[in-house]
């Protein structure tokens, strides 16, 4: 693996050592939320250069949208700007037509997508800072572990959970969204180096234009099934109650534009199953619904109970939800023997692929495809037929290229070696420094 250089100053052994970043070098910009503003805004930014810096603002956990509830942007020689998109959306029409073209540069992007085409902007190019982490085995990619990785810079953190839907905003949380996108595309040249250092720049280039381009899942199917300790509820007329309120939650929460769980914990659902009670009184006797302001909904949520109660035997909801999607891995065994000595060996030969080229497993290759590959199986087992399985999946053609020589074998039952290190484009770097393979599991983005 070819690991990216540290920031001067690094030390190899450790974390780097970094320089605080505790403001924007030209001051936290003013907000911006008039129409005037916006389009004085879209002018600043058509006469700067480069790609564009942005990030947005939500309040997940506070509300049921995913709106954004603020938008930073930054370019060379047009500085930062704070745009709040609350009261007049349908004025940033100057802002939209600008930033059409240019190139983005988001860290997790697929988390600032969503909300920014549902307020009509549309990316033509796309760079993900934290995606490009990933593909280098960078053991931290969230965003303040990257600044500092690359560019020694300690950024200030702790408002990204907070209510961004609050209005006035405070000060400090105004200067740390603008820090977000202050030094985001010096980061951007930083990885895209080390991604050309690596052999991985075509690779990134295909990620990140999967990103940009794939459509938004479906819904998911029996969405309240996900209710938090439902294995706790056993009888099909108590899961039924479990559908009855989190629906009812569910409606009340959008149409309010509250998160679904400060309208009602799970653990209330949960409760209200398992007790099913008569009666309104019996209701808020219970744990949570005894307080005050559940007490002013405990008619709805009763009357939620009593459909439940009155559904026929034949409507009620099943133990488990039955076939969606494959059963799990460890009972493969005994449901599809063939499968489960398939998986386990491309299983085997995906981890030595991972290895030697410093890029976690699941960014070689989609586990959901992967999975559903080995279950089906693939006859005849050739390199070609498992090339056109993976592309009908949605592999990208440099994840096909690594990964089908390897699955082929591993079908036919066959021992190979992993490809080597993808080969440099530039002198690779002195220090095998802490991006060396780790924990990967995903940190907090901003």
């Amino acid at each position: 693996m070819i690991s990216p250089d540290p920031p001067d100053g690094a030390e190899a052994s450790g974390e780097p050592e970094v320089t605080p970043l505790t403001e924007p070098a030209d001051g936290v910009p003013p907000l911006l939320a008039t129409p005037d503003e916006f389009d004085r805004a879209a002018r600043r930014l058509a006469q700067g250069s480069g790609p564009i810096a942005l990030d947005t603002e939500r309040a997940s956990g506070f509300r049921y949208s995913g709106r954004a509830y603020l938008i930073q942007i930054r370019r060379a020689g047009s500085g930062s700007m704070l745009i709040d998109p609350v009261d007049h959306p349908e004025a940033l029409g100057s802002l939209i037509a600008v930033l059409e073209g240019p190139q983005w540069v988001l860290h997790a992007a697929d988390q600032d997508l969503p909300c920014l085409r549902e307020l009509g902007f549309v990316c033509a190019d796309l760079f993900d800072t934290e995606l490009a982490g990933r593909l280098l085995g960078l053991a931290r990619v969230n965003l303040a572990a990257m600044v500092a990785h690359f560019l020694g810079l300690g950024l200030a953190k702790g408002h990204g959970a907070a209510d961004w839907s609050r209005r006035p905003l405070p000060a400090e949380w105004l200067n740390y969204a603008a820090l977000d996108v202050e030094v985001l595309v010096e980061l951007r040249d930083a990885v895209q180096a080390a991604l050309v250092a690596a052999g991985k720049d075509d690779w990134a280039a295909q990620e990140f234009d999967h990103v940009r381009t794939k459509p938004e899942p479906p819904p998911r199917v029996d969405r309240w099934r996900r209710t938090s300790s439902l294995h706790t509820v056993k009888t099909p007329r108590a899961l039924a109650i479990v559908r009855e309120l989190w629906a009812t939650r569910e409606a009340y929460a959008a149409d309010r534009d509250i998160a679904p769980g400060r309208v009602l914990p799970d653990s209330a659902i949960v409760a209200a199953a398992l007790a099913a009670p008569d009666s309104v009184d019996a209701l808020t006797a219970l744990p949570v619904f005894g307080g005050h302001r559940q007490r002013r909904q405990a008619q709805r949520w009763f009357a939620a109970i009593r459909r439940a109660a009155a559904l026929p035997t034949s409507e009620l909801p099943p133990r488990s939800a039955g076939g969606v999607g494959l059963p799990p891995v460890s009972r493969w065994s005994n449901r599809n023997p063939v499968a489960a000595q398939r998986i386990t060996r491309a299983r085997k030969q995906m981890t030595a692929l991972s290895e030697s080229v410093g890029t976690p497993m699941e960014n070689l290759l989609a586990p959901d495809l992967l999975r559903q590959l080995c279950w089906d199986g693939v006859e005849p087992v050739t390199e070609t037929a498992i090339v056109e399985r993976l592309a009908a999946g949605g592999a990208r053609a440099w994840q096909r290229d690594l990964c089908a020589p390897l699955l082929t074998a591993a079908f036919r039952d066959e021992e190979t070696s992993p490809p080597a290190d993808p080969e440099p484009a530039g002198p690779e770097p002195s220090d095998p420094d802490a991006a060396s393979a780790g924990d990967h599991s995903p940190d907090e983005t901003t």
